[in-house]
C-alpha cells in the first residue's frame, strides 16, 4: 500500500467554458502561487478521470496522461474511463 507521500493525486477534466479543452491538474504538485486558480479551473470543469499515480512511475504516468489529453483534444471527445484505466494501470496507486 502506498503512503500519501508516495503518490501524486491528479484529475483529468474538460473545461465547460472557453474552448472546452481537456486538461490535467496534479493536485499534490500545486504551490501556494497556483493552487487556488488551478483548483477553481478543475472544479468548474467536467471530471473525466481522477486518481493517484505512484511516484516511482510518475514520469511514465505523466507521459501517458499527456498522450490521453492530446488525443481527446484532437478528437474533441473524452476517452472512456475503462480505456484510461487500461492505459494507466501500471502507474496507478
Amino acid at each position: 500500500m502506498a503512503f500519501e507521500s508516495d503518490k501524486t493525486m491528479f484529475e483529468i477534466y474538460r473545461e465547460k467554458e472557453f474552448n472546452k479543452k481537456f486538461k490535467v491538474v496534479y493536485y499534490t504538485e500545486l504551490t501556494e502561487h497556483n493552487k487556488e486558480a488551478e483548483i477553481n479551473h478543475a472544479i468548474a470543469g467536467e471530471t473525466i478521470y481522477d486518481g493517484y499515480i505512484k511516484d516511482n512511475t510518475k514520469e511514465k504516468g505523466k507521459i501517458i496522461i499527456k498522450e490521453l489529453i492530446d488525443e481527446m483534444n484532437s478528437k474533441q471527445s473524452p476517452i472512456d474511463k475503462e480505456e484510461i484505466l487500461k492505459r494507466l494501470e501500471d502507474c496507478l496507486a
